[in-house]
């Protein structure tokens, strides 16, 4: 029998690297935090219908990319493919405390597309949702915590990119505005974009072909359809961040592809990305959750994403966030039980402790120090055990000194 593999698009994710994961995750706790956000865990099954209702039965991810398959009882279900509509299911059952909700969710999404560079099968995601009526400031409240989010992370430039749907009133005139300007350019679209006109036209300004490209670049902003209450709420966003110094560019082209969207709406870009540079989007919404409606604005954050877009060096310096580990080598079987109990000592004092429990000899013990890139190494044996010290030797310097027992704790702090 062959080794089991992990399935193509899914991955395990280990030392050092799942060190850099938990420095960016205590990170983004502390900044959702300040902003009084707390964390919600959803299932990662559940029904079908909860995306179907919210991100509509066009969207790619509903007709190509969910995971969803039938029970032994007969009930459709899927993996999630992303974290917005479980929240707003949760929520919908709530009542009053739904409507000034300030959640955030972190954990594993699926969807079937192709892998590549940052877009796995199974990837991760980090969501917030801030709920309440459509408010201006809110939604620059929220962009500038994902700008303060990307700051803790350390992330090099990024940019935002920022455009508005206009009000609910304002989707039937901009849908037959654009249909109108595109209808003569018919037969030069992509065939995708041929059948968005019917169903899905905003999609159709995101299209990456070429010759759709050139065409959408000359089409008047749907802002050109909206009414004047519409535009003056973005202006006040745009004052808003203005007022956070929070920079931001307007991209009239932007869509973001999900029904639910309204007023707001935004992604963030990175050049360390390459060609595929999109790190997040997020945007204001409408979601029908049953007989209940929910407002709200958020945006989702792939953390794949966000490892590629990270500089060696502080994907370096985040593996090394964890605490120093401390590795205890033993000359003999005495020295290896005292050992064993100053370990449990060294740990409930916070310090992270490791040492060979199988007899191995000191050289072999030495060895394993050094694969598993201890900071500090301490040394007992018979002259250590008959005088109370130990001799603790600092491996990131070479340097080591013979030390009283009750002083080890004082050294390695």
């Amino acid at each position: 029998m062959t080794t089991p593999q992990a399935l193509q698009g899914m991955s395990d994710i280990f030392s050092p690297e799942v060190e850099i994961w938990q420095t960016l995750e205590s990170r983004a706790r502390e900044v959702l935090a300040r902003y009084d956000f707390r964390e919600v865990r959803t299932p990662i099954l559940e029904e079908v219908g909860v995306y179907l209702h919210s991100l509509g039965d066009t969207s790619e991810i509903v007709t190509k990319q969910m995971y969803a398959f039938e029970t032994r009882g007969g009930k459709q279900v899927c993996m999630r493919p992303e974290g917005t509509a479980g929240v707003m299911r949760h929520l919908a059952g709530r009542g009053q405390e739904a409507q000034d909700a300030r959640l955030y969710y972190l954990g594993p999404m699926f969807r079937a597309e192709r892998p590549q560079a940052g877009r796995r099968r199974q990837f991760h995601q980090l969501g917030v949702e801030g709920m309440g009526p459509a408010s201006p400031e809110q939604d620059a409240e929220i962009i500038a915590m994902q700008a303060a989010l990307f700051e803790a992370w350390e992330l090099g430039p990024v940019s935002f990119q920022l455009n508005t749907r206009g009000a609910p009133e304002d989707f039937p005139r901009i849908l037959d505005g654009l249909r109108n300007e595109l209808l003569p350019h018919q037969d030069s679209l992509c065939g995708d974009c041929q059948r968005r006109l019917d169903n899905n036209v905003l999609r159709v300004l995101d299209c990456k072909v070429p010759g759709c490209k050139e065409i959408v670049q000359s089409l008047p902003p749907i802002t050109t359809w909206m009414a004047p209450e519409s535009i003056a709420y973005f202006d006040r966003v745009r004052a808003a961040l203005d007022a956070l110094k929070v920079p931001y560019e307007v991209n009239p082209l932007l869509v973001r592809g999900l029904d639910y969207y309204q007023h707001t709406i935004w992604e963030v870009t990175s050049t360390a990305l390459g060609a595929q540079d999109a790190l997040s989007g997020g945007g204001r919404y409408r979601m029908a959750m049953g007989k209940t409606e929910l407002d709200g604005v958020g945006f989702g954050i792939g953390m794949e994403r966000v490892l590629l877009a990270l500089s060696e060096d502080t994907k370096t310096a985040f593996a090394k966030d964890a605490k120093d580990l401390v590795m205890l080598v033993a000359q003999n079987d005495e020295a290896r039980g005292a050992n064993f109990v100053l370990a449990a000592d060294l740990r409930a004092a916070g310090f992270r402790v490791r040492m060979d429990l199988t007899g191995k000899s000191m050289k072999a013990q030495m060895k394993a120090a050094g694969r598993q890139n201890a900071r500090w190494v301490i040394l007992r044996g018979e002259n250590e055990l008959a005088q109370n010290t130990a001799t603790v030797r600092d491996m990131s310097v070479g340097e080591q000194s013979e030390v009283p027992l009750g002083q080890v704790k004082d050294v390695l702090k």
